[in-house]
């Protein structure tokens, strides 16, 4: 593969940026030609598993949000593309394919192979990093007729939709009974607004509008019906439309999709600092701490903290402002990380997992799957160790077709980032202290907007030209 320099990050602390660099120097390993199983530069991003080779939707579609940071050394959308290109006749796409013979695995507890609809979030964040506005073009007709798919396979006369549970990945979470599952509705509400914005960019008022109406259906239905007030919690419902007793991490999608209002969205935030539900030391477990099922050592999705989850968690605060909560977990997270990769207490090699346990430093267990948790799984840790870097410790927002550069600085710190690719433009930010204060030096080949925003004191939008520069904060 032909490597260009990955985009290097500061930070004050060091194992931070040496876990970052880690990301980067292993992924190679996991870009494998889906025959023979070889190292190849046209292959797919994945993790080899006792000899065979699956692509996983949910897995494929979370990972672009973090390669999309490697400089183009990794195309970010060449997972996703597979999935596109299996689309079958009525528009279905299946949740997991063998990428050896090209073929949809099915299980019986899933037997349409239904997953996580959350395609156009991806190509929405694709979009605001390489601003490609033809690819939106192209996918377009593939990511309606998945949708129509959705909707007359799984669609209830209440407006809801009816999967297994087990779409959502979460394969041992204690949900008996759910016929409504709260993730899967929620997952289809940031899908239809993200459609909705798609139609946006290609201006096509008749898309956005009818996807914007879909959504407020959704938003409407999901609040009315899942919303318990006396646990102010998101819950899964019943055949009968009765809410389940169970809080799983599933239901915090809401926030990510925008459902709450603000005082429901107060109320459920506060669960993310109750060490009685799901404040636990290890942001986040996914099963609240009261479940009577709820186990300290992980035990699959029966408190296991797991990378993806936490992101979409972060994300979902963001929506709702709160910057410095969603980088406080950020921080806490990696830390648990890295106790992982180099434990102090015990004379077991350390590593990178997919699941960690939520009350004390070490990976998850699971008695039912012997692969649980997988070892250096990139393509959950990634989003944390480069994505949740970049975008929460670091604190930078980039939008390529806006030309805009946000930066949310919670604490004056050394920090930054040096040669991030934004298509043909490297940029470099970073904030240091010199004998005339804070300063922050910038380089760039273009033009672009800098919104800097510091301690939510001091808010600045400047052009940035070609070329290097620097501000010193105290003149702001």
């Amino acid at each position: 593969m032909n490597k260009r320099d990955f985009p290097k990050i500061h930070f004050y602390d060091q194992d931070f940026v040496d876990i970052y660099d880690k990301t980067w120097n292993r992924l190679s390993e996991y870009w494998l030609d889906p025959k023979s199983g070889d190292e190849s530069e046209d292959g797919y991003f994945v993790y080899p598993s006792e000899g065979k080779h699956v692509l996983d939707q949910f897995e494929s579609i979370l990972s672009s949000f973090f390669l999309v940071y490697s400089n183009r050394n990794y195309p970010a959308s060449k997972n996703i593309d597979y999935f596109y290109e299996r689309q079958e006749a009525d528009g279905a796409i299946r949740w997991k394919y063998d990428v050896k013979t090209n073929k949809p695995i099915l299980d019986k507890k899933n037997p349409e192979g239904i997953g996580l609809p959350l395609f156009a979030w991806a190509e929405f964040n694709l979009y605001h990093k390489g601003a490609n506005k033809r690819r939106i073009k192209e996918i377009m007709p593939t990511l309606q007729k998945y949708m129509e798919w959705i909707d007359k396979k799984f669609k209830q006369p209440n407006g809801l939709y009816a999967v297994p549970h087990e779409a959502s990945t979460m394969f041992n979470s204690p949900r008996k009974g759910c016929v409504y599952p709260v993730d899967f509705n929620s997952c289809m509400a940031i899908n239809v607004a993200h459609m909705s914005a798609l139609g946006d960019i290609l201006n096509d008022k008749e898309l956005s509008f009818m996807y914007k109406k879909m959504y407020f259906s959704l938003k409407t239905r999901i609040n009315s019906l899942m919303w318990d007030t006396e646990t102010g919690f998101y819950h899964d419902l019943d055949k009968n439309e009765a809410r389940l007793p169970q809080k799983t991490i599933a239901g915090f999608w809401p926030l990510l999709a925008e459902l709450p209002n603000a005082d429901r969205a107060d109320t459920l935030i506060a669960h993310l600092s109750n060490p009685k539900t799901f404040g636990t030391e290890h942001p986040f477990p996914t099963l609240s701490v009261d479940s009577s099922d709820f186990k300290e050592t992980g035990e699959g999705f029966r408190g296991s903290v797991l990378a993806p989850f936490n992101f979409m968690i972060i994300k979902g605060l963001e929506k709702y402002q709160r910057f410095a909560f969603a980088r406080e977990c950020a921080i806490r997270h990696l830390y648990f990380i890295l106790e992982g990769l180099s434990p102090i207490n015990t004379k077991q090699k350390g590593d990178l997992y997919e699941a960690y346990m939520p009350c004390k430093e070490g990976p998850a267990t699971c008695r039912s799957e012997k692969e649980f948790p997988r070892k250096k799984f990139l393509h959950y840790i990634g989003l944390s160790t480069v994505a949740l870097m970049i975008e929460n410790v670091i604190g930078l927002n980039i939008s390529l077709p806006r030309k805009t550069v946000d930066w949310i600085i919670p604490n004056l710190e050394t920090m930054g980032i040096e040669k991030l690719s934004l298509k043909r433009n490297l940029i470099t930010i970073l904030s240091n202290k010199s004998n005339r204060g804070w300063e922050i030096q910038m380089e760039s080949e273009k033009l672009y907007y800098f919104t800097i925003n510091i301690l939510d004191q001091k808010k600045k939008t400047l052009p940035i030209p070609s070329g290097k520069c620097s501000m010193l904060i105290d003149k702001l």
